[in-house]
């Protein structure tokens, strides 16, 4: 947390549990990364009555405390780190004991207007059903993020009334009241206005996340990445690729995923959560779910890798086959029509086209364990639990239902031992 706050409080209200839960996860992947995890409370509004309503329920929380309160809102996703930094370094350096940050709009309609003095001081911060015609057209807008001094905001908070055209606590009202009461208010004006307008309709939400794409699309390029086509591509913030790497049009990489350098995702490839190491090729139309791909692995296209799939160093997986929950040892291969499921395949073996692991017994899943060099011929059936043994070979068709010792061929159905190597 580069902000480095002692606590956190999070107001909620509508959707509370919905809210709580993605920020406990959030949590938890902050704790697993090893990094210090701030203390967290959440404070239930159970009435929305306005944003000096929430507040007011946090101030149980902040009595007896002194310091620096940031105030945010929820619906502010595009709000750097940086200009937050910068709003206390504003708010400290000047003594003020309310700040607030504001920006310039065009069309300002829908925000509340900054009304200055003639020295351009703070007077109040007027809603737009509240304003008059002249001061709906002030183009200096509210963006809704403060600093405030706690010992001063809670006398005011205080009083705060509902006297206005929403009948609503506003608190854009605070600011006034400590101004009135001799303490000082500032205004910090933020040049980028899209990165701090909150999102109130279907259409500004698409907005904030075409302009929250284009923000991380242009840090991995400027940081050595090639995206060919960045208008039809899409990177969620969390992810990072190394350098070098080449993303085709078309592709979706998701959640926390971690990519290598030097390797390439052809187009319309959808990844989530996955591992790859450097030199990593997936072909077009993969989809690739909670998994690990070692350096100089090879994926598709249109194959299928998800829950816990793995493929080590130089494993190749080719067009229709789905590996799931299964690891593919070194310069292994499985390159046509086949599912792999619960398997635990060794080094240097081929896995022929059309082969099944048969993991489902209609009530439990079971393993299946091929160990290195064997080679599994076409349409071979799996029937898990089941063992093949090193450098052993299943003839095409073969169903085998029980171990196959080491250096064996194996044919039939089911399948029976008809040499040995």
């Amino acid at each position: 947390m580069a902000l480095e706050p002692s606590s956190i409080l999070i107001i909620v209200g509508h959707q509370a549990e919905e809210v709580e839960a993605i920020v406990n996860r959030d949590l938890e992947i902050i704790a697993a990364s090893g990094r210090s995890a701030p203390s967290v409370k959440f404070i239930l509004q159970a009435e929305q009555r306005g944003t000096g309503h929430a507040v007011m329920q946090a101030a149980p929380e902040l009595r007896g405390k002194e310091g620096t309160l940031m105030v945010l809102s929820g619906d502010v996703p595009l709000v750097r780190v940086e200009d937050l930094l910068s709003l206390i370094s504003f708010h400290k350096k000047n003594g003020f004991s309310a700040t607030a940050m504001t920006t310039m709009l065009d069309d300002p309609r829908g925000y509340g207007r900054i009304l200055r003095d003639s020295q351009g001081q703070f007077l109040r911060i007027v809603e737009q059903r509240d304003a008059t015609e002249e001061q709906n057209r002030i183009k200096e807008i509210n963006a809704g993020i403060y600093c405030f001094e706690i010992e001063h905001l809670l006398p005011a908070l205080d009083k705060l009334t509902t006297a206005n055209a929403q009948g609503e606590y506003y608190l854009t009202d605070v600011l006034e009241i400590m101004k009135k009461g001799g303490h000082s208010v500032g205004l910090l004006c933020h040049e980028r206005a899209e990165e701090v307008l909150g999102i109130n309709t279907r259409m500004e939400l698409a907005t904030a996340e075409r302009l929250l794409r284009q923000r991380k699309l242009n840090e991995l390029m400027l940081n050595g990445v090639t995206i060919i086509d960045p208008d039809s591509t899409y990177i969620s913030p969390e992810v990072e690729i190394g350098a070098d790497t080449v993303i085709y049009p078309q592709v979706i990489i998701e959640g926390r995923s971690q990519i290598g350098n030097d390797c390439t995702i052809h187009s319309w490839s959808r990844l989530t959560n996955v591992r790859l190491g450097n030199g990593v090729t997936v072909h077009n139309s993969c989809v690739i779910s909670d998994s690990i791909l070692h350096q100089h692995s090879t994926v598709g296209p249109f194959a299928h890798l998800r829950m816990g799939a793995e493929l080590c160093e130089g494993a190749r997986v080719g067009n229709f086959v789905e590996v799931k929950k299964s690891r593919l040892g070194r310069d292994s291969k499985s390159m046509h029509l086949t599912y792999l499921g619960d398997a635990t395949i060794g080094e240097r073996v081929n896995i022929g086209a059309g082969t099944i692991t048969c993991n489902y017994d209609g009530k439990q899943k079971h393993q299946t364990f091929i160990e290195d060099e064997v080679r599994i011929g076409s349409d071979t059936m799996l029937v898990a639990p089941v063992r093949v043994g090193r450098r052993s070979v299943t003839g095409a068709g073969t169903v085998v239902i029980k171990d196959v010792p080491d250096n064996s061929l194996v044919v039939g159905v089911p399948g029976v031992v008809k040499k040995r190597f």
